[in-house]
């Protein structure tokens, strides 16, 4: 469990007075991060999580940090379901607020990702997208604290992804642009965008970044994730050089100082969304055959898709 220790249950961690990111151990598949931030008078959350029991011991901490403040609003980093199939668990007033795209592909999406998955025990998810969209930027206030909501304007890990930038505190919550310990996953976002999306981040200037997945850190986790996606370029142009299949390039890959991170085998969907960018990369972020990809993972794996969620 990279950077973890032997911490396998839920965490809180203070990152200033009143604004805590809550991280789930091992930060593998549906194990996702969320923030959390105390007004005087409400309380801002920052993504859920991604099975009922998940996410009801989430409601369970707010409610902890809280006390009688009511969720104001609900963000959505992007849309997956580790960090949106919570959402109908915060209460009927609550707003949330995602990228008009999140809307979207919340919506296309429903449940349909709990068929690649052995392991969880989902629980009773009822599917509710954000009701507050938008498409460049947002600001939100809790309290004295300003919430500085960024989409930048291409497609990264997906095609919607958002930054809560909290630039008084110096705190970024930045979803699934970084993974600390795991593998980053493009599949439905894009290489190219990825790495400026990340130059984007790395201008916010913040120095406590809390990632998607794994332990909070610094600005050092940029390029940890900028190392991988460019190792996953350089492989595909020479794999692809060859001729082979995405799944075949996977098998012959030496990952390197890349094989201790989780999920490895998120390299074959890697490939195919470089491949994809290679032969049109006038269009990143066009939408993969996600069936496809998926059995090509769990081919590469020789068995099931596993989550601890």
């Amino acid at each position: 469990m990279t950077g973890f220790g032997a911490r396998t249950d839920p965490y809180t961690q203070e990152l200033a007075e009143g604004v805590f990111a809550y991280v789930q151990p091992d930060g593998s598949w549906f194990l996702n991060n969320t923030g959390i931030v105390v007004g005087d008078d409400s309380v801002v959350m920052i993504d859920h999580a991604g099975t009922e029991r998940r996410g009801r011991a989430l409601m369970d901490t707010v409610g902890a940090l809280g006390g009688v403040r009511p969720v104001r609003s609900l963000v959505n980093t992007h849309h997956h379901a580790d960090h949106t199939f919570g959402n109908y668990l915060v209460p009927p007033g609550t707003s949330i607020i995602g990228h008009e795209l999140c809307r979207e592909e919340v919506v296309a999406a429903g449940t349909a990702v709990t068929g690649f998955f052995d392991g969880p025990d989902w629980g009773d998810i009822r599917i509710r997208p954000p009701e507050v969209t938008f498409t460049g930027a947002l600001t939100l206030r809790c309290g004295s604290t300003r919430i500085e909501l960024r989409h930048f304007g291409i497609p990264a890990h997906t095609t919607n992804d958002v930054v809560a930038h909290l630039p008084d505190q110096g705190i970024a919550f930045c979803g699934d642009l970084l993974f600390t310990g795991g593998t980053p996953f493009a599949v439905q976002g894009s290489i190219g965008g990825w790495l400026a999306a990340l130059d984007h981040l790395e201008r916010l200037n913040a120095p406590c970044l809390v990632p998607g997945h794994g332990p909070v850190g610094g600005v050092e986790q940029i390029a940890a994730v900028r190392n991988y996606l460019e190792f996953v370029a350089d492989s595909a142009a020479s794999a692809h050089r060859r001729g082979m299949s995405p799944l075949e390039a996977a098998r012959e890959l030496d990952l390197g100082e890349f094989a201790g991170l989780t999920d490895a085998e998120r390299i074959v969907g890697n490939l195919h969304r470089a491949y994809v960018e290679i032969d049109d990369p006038g269009h990143l972020g066009t939408p993969l055959p996600v069936a496809e990809v998926f059995g090509d993972m769990r081919a590469y794996l020789g068995g099931p898709l596993i989550s601890k969620a």
